[in-house]
């Protein structure tokens, strides 16, 4: 058998851990004139368009609840979040941000959209970096895929 899926796969995982830390310290820088850590600015952002539970944002990240748990609690404490009573599940809450919670990701927004900008730039354009995006999707959901039916399997 062909060692290249297995090299293809090493030499994915390599880049995409090498994207993460790059991603980690581009969202601190963006986040911290804000007063909010990467973390914390990736919480309140899965609730901007419609507050979910804590097991809910754990999921569309791909973190564990209870880290998300954690940061949840603390954006609350601050004041820039709040848990809302959840009609689908009694114990569960949504968590919401509060109007300071969306004044602090409204000062995000102006470096955000700048290196976004500079980012679409240097792939070569709008259309270059949306086929980057198909791509990520893609293998997340491929791997997500593989995992599942070696679940099954297993």
């Amino acid at each position: 058998m062909s060692r290249a899926p297995q090299d293809a796969l090493s030499r994915t995982a390599l880049g995409v851990f090498r994207l993460n830390g790059q991603f980690l310290a581009v969202s601190e820088r963006l986040a911290e004139p804000a007063g909010l850590t990467a973390a914390w600015w990736q919480v309140l952002g899965a609730v901007l368009r419609e507050p979910l539970p804590v097991a809910g944002i754990a999921r569309a990240m791909g973190i564990t609840r209870q880290s998300v748990q954690r940061i949840a609690d603390l954006l609350v404490r601050d004041g820039l979040a709040v848990y809302a009573p959840n009609p689908a599940h009694r114990r569960a809450k949504l968590l919401a941000p509060t109007e300071a919670g969306l004044a602090a990701i409204a000062r995000i927004d102006p470096g955000h959209a700048e290196l976004a900008g500079r980012l679409a730039a240097a792939l070569g354009g709008q259309d270059a970096f949306d086929e980057t995006v198909r791509v990520l999707d893609r293998l997340s959901a491929a791997l997500e895929a593989v995992e599942e039916a070696s679940g099954r399997d297993g």
